[in-house]
């Protein structure tokens, strides 16, 4: 009799321990944070094959600077060579070089569109005008599923940390997830000069 009071004494310790231990935290968080990486990736997606027709658009335009074509070019195909698997969330490194090839090809794209306000015949085109409208949107959703993946991973990240569970984390080897960061993050942190001196 007192064999199995002790069997099932320890076996509702053990259910206890378990309950506390984060595992099935762990696995729901993982999940959330994988699927929250697939609507970036979805987004990163829609803008890159955005990109050829904007590209196509532009060149119709015979005057318009050659140079900054090709970097926007040059930026969709260094971006959409980068492999990415679920991997990649938990390697800094290549997150990095992910995110850095995202950030290029925005940039190149901004670009673009801040030239392209030079031509008149080219803002007066309704099917430029219509992929702007698409791009922009998609640089908002790209916005909104970046800060949900960023979410996710607090959360993961505050549970991999936080005690009792960062026990659990220990000892399946769950680490903490990278997340995304701004590249530049000493140059933006500084105040913009203001210079309103005439020359």
């Amino acid at each position: 009799m007192t064999l199995r009071f002790l069997s099932l004494a320890l076996a509702a310790l053990l259910s206890l321990l378990l309950t506390g231990c984060g595992y099935n935290d762990f696995q729901r968080l993982d999940e959330q944070t994988k699927s929250a990486w697939s609507e970036v990736l979805n987004q990163y997606q829609r803008r890159a094959d955005l990109v050829p027709n904007i590209v196509a658009t532009v060149k119709g335009e015979a005057a318009f600077e050659q140079d900054t074509l090709t970097k926007v070019i040059e930026a969709r195909a260094k971006a959409t060579s980068i492999q990415v698997t679920p991997e990649t969330l938990n390697d800094p490194a290549a997150f990095s070089k992910f995110q850095a090839a995202q950030g290029e090809l925005g940039s190149a794209l901004s670009r673009l569109m801040v030239v392209s306000e030079r031509y008149p015949e080219l803002k007066a085109n309704q099917g430029f005008r219509d992929l702007r409208v698409q791009l922009e949107g998609t640089e908002n959703r790209i916005t909104v599923a970046r800060n949900r993946y960023i979410e996710t991973v607090q959360a993961y990240n505050v549970l991999t940390r936080s005690f009792p569970s960062n026990l659990t984390a220990m000892v399946f080897s769950y680490a903490v997830k990278p997340n995304f960061s701004v590249q530049n993050e000493a140059q933006i942190a500084l105040p913009p000069q203001v210079n309103f001196d005439k020359k």
